[in-house]
């Protein structure tokens, strides 16, 4: 992750979470321990393709929702 010395303030699944500012999405997946597949990632609403995950930053105040990919019927 990328910082500037600044924080933002974000929302992560309904969790306030402060983060260094220039995070990306991947960063963030990162910092959470998380996998990099089997999971959706949308911010402010709008779904971020995997492929994008590196380039997306986060800014002050984003809403981010996490959703992790379940087997079943």
């Amino acid at each position: 992750m990328a910082s500037t010395g600044t924080s933002i303030a974000v929302t992560v699944n309904g969790d306030s979470r402060d983060l260094p500012a220039g995070t990306t999405v991947a960063g963030l997946v990162t910092e959470l321990g998380l996998p990099d597949r089997g999971i959706a990632v949308a911010v402010d609403g709008f779904v971020v393709p995997c492929g994008s995950w590196a380039t997306t930053a986060l800014t002050d105040e984003d809403r981010v929702e996490i959703v992790t990919a379940v087997q079943g019927g």
